[in-house]
């Protein structure tokens, strides 16, 4: 059962007091699954570390009395747990304690650690191998350290072992690990490398896997349905999932204000401690999906997206529509898979400003027929006065291939000019000058692009690279191309 609480903290506790000059993290995280009573090997987990030199931050301690919890037959209560928090938190310190309680308390055989990338699994292999070199008593038990491309391994006494091993081959000679751990989770964009390092714990007597992650994007597959599998919980007393999010709520403003600094205080326990308030201030103003999701903890639809939410939404106005009697400029565009498309529509609001409407999308599992899409454009056609149809030449000439016989007036946008039509239109909705209705589907396509390098110094909206529906964001580009042209083709005047 999920509970969404605000670590039951009051904002005096969470910005304390100006006395003390100084801010604290939130131990307990705001989103989480249901608390169990059961007996825990949280404090033997604590006791290790602090005996050998590490005394445990409160939401680590908090965190570990949560995970090791165990039946009254000493098996994992929980078997898979994901633990989200935003970046230099101590994620990484949590999980080499673990991995070194596991091998020398719990006297685990295999553990086996990877990441999408084995320079962030091989930084928390050498913190592990510095820990067991500055401790004798450890280091008497190491027996060998092997490393090679894509693979590191510690073998100990008594047959343990600790395995690192780059994703695209994790699971590669292993079976029946005792505990997985993969290292930022938002980086798998397939289910591919979970999925294969599960099953390898199918012949495990007791098996344990953790993810570790900072929020992620639409495109983070396995943390995606990890996320919506412990929503899906609230409704049962499932125990196989374990979901720890130190996040701030999602209406917070990147402002500074008092609220802003509850929401960092909740998605970084570890503010006061080791993260300092003035590091926090000092990225204030780097990208806004950057702070999101480094410094909150908060998901968006792309990570570096071209078009930033708040520039976005500023253009935003409810209740704007389309005037029948204006003229207009419809632009169509399709995914390169052809199972997507969309249909946006512009107008000119005033002599500075216009507008973009999402009037009709399509999708097909198959694939899309361009008959019936040039069909229903051919409608939209005769409810406006249209100037002018756009496409791209390279996803919907078979489109326009229909609509041109029939008298339609299309025009490909490719190239140079729809380079041009991009740098317009993100032009024009940082200035302001543009204008849409909030519409859901808009907006994600929108947010969801990315920037593909065109030429030398230019650029356009990249359908492959963004990994995402975009059709809506490409075809409100070429539209706007024509909806910024001033009517009588001077926009500058030299007196």
């Amino acid at each position: 059962m999920l509970e969404l609480v605000n670590a039951g903290s009051k904002p005096a506790d969470i910005v304390s007091t100006r006395a003390k000059s100084a801010y604290l993290g939130v131990t307990k995280p705001r989103i989480h699954t249901k608390l169990s009573e059961s007996a825990s090997l949280g404090s033997d987990f604590a006791a290790f570390c602090s005996k050998y030199g590490r005394d445990l931050m409160p939401w680590q301690e908090w965190l570990g009395e949560q995970v090791l919890r165990i039946r009254p037959d000493n098996k994992w209560e929980t078997p898979v747990h994901t633990a989200l928090i935003s970046r230099q938190n101590g994620k990484s310190e949590f999980m080499a304690w673990q991995i070194l309680w596991r091998i020398f308390g719990l006297k685990q055989k295999l553990q086996v650690h990877t990441a999408h990338k084995l320079t962030t699994s091989a930084e928390i292999f050498y913190k592990i191998l510095g820990i067991i070199q500055e401790h004798p008593e450890l280091e008497s038990q190491l027996t060998k350290k092997l490393e090679a491309r894509g693979f590191q391994e510690l073998q100990f006494t008594e047959g343990r072992r600790y395995l690192v091993r780059a994703s695209n081959s994790a699971t590669r000679g292993i079976s029946a690990p005792d505990s997985i751990f993969l290292d930022e989770a938002r980086e798998y964009y397939d289910e591919e490398v979970w999925s294969s390092l599960r099953f390898t714990q199918m012949s495990s007597s007791n098996p344990q896997a953790f993810l570790f992650s900072n929020a992620g994007s639409q495109h983070s597959i396995v943390l995606n349905k990890m996320r919506e599998r412990a929503l899906a919980s609230m409704l049962t007393d499932d125990k196989s999932l374990g979901w720890w999010e130190w996040s701030a709520p999602p209406e917070i403003k990147i402002d500074g204000s008092a609220k802003f600094w509850e929401g960092v205080a909740q998605a970084n326990p570890s503010l006061g401690h080791t993260i300092s308030p003035d590091n926090i201030r000092a990225v204030m103003n780097d990208p806004e999906d950057i702070i999101r999701t480094e410094v909150l903890c908060q998901w968006v639809a792309t990570i570096n997206p071209v078009i930033q939410p708040t520039v976005w939404a500023n253009c935003g106005v409810d209740g704007l529509r389309l005037d029948e009697n204006k003229d207009t400029w419809l632009a169509v565009d399709l995914s390169p898979d052809r199972r997507h498309a969309a249909l946006v529509a512009s107008q000119r609001v005033d002599k500075d400003r216009f507008q973009v409407q999402l009037l009709q999308t399509w999708t097909n599992p198959g694939y899309l027929s361009d008959k019936l899409i040039a069909n229903d454009i051919a409608d939209w056609y005769r409810k406006f006065p249209v100037i002018k149809i756009a496409y791209s030449a390279r996803t919907a000439s078979a489109v326009a291939a229909r609509l041109v016989p029939a008298g339609l007036p299309c025009e490909p946008i490719d190239g140079a000019p729809y380079a041009q039509s991009c740098d317009e239109f993100l032009s024009a909705i940082s200035s302001g000058r543009l204008a849409h209705s909030n519409q859901d589907e808009l907006t994600n396509h929108c947010l969801s692009a990315v920037r593909l390098n065109f030429g030398d110094g230019g650029w356009v909206f990249g359908r492959k690279v963004s990994a995402a529906v975009i059709t809506g964001c490409v075809a409100a580009a070429l539209a706007s191309h024509y909806a910024t042209q001033p009517n009588d083709g001077i926009d500058i005047i030299v007196a």
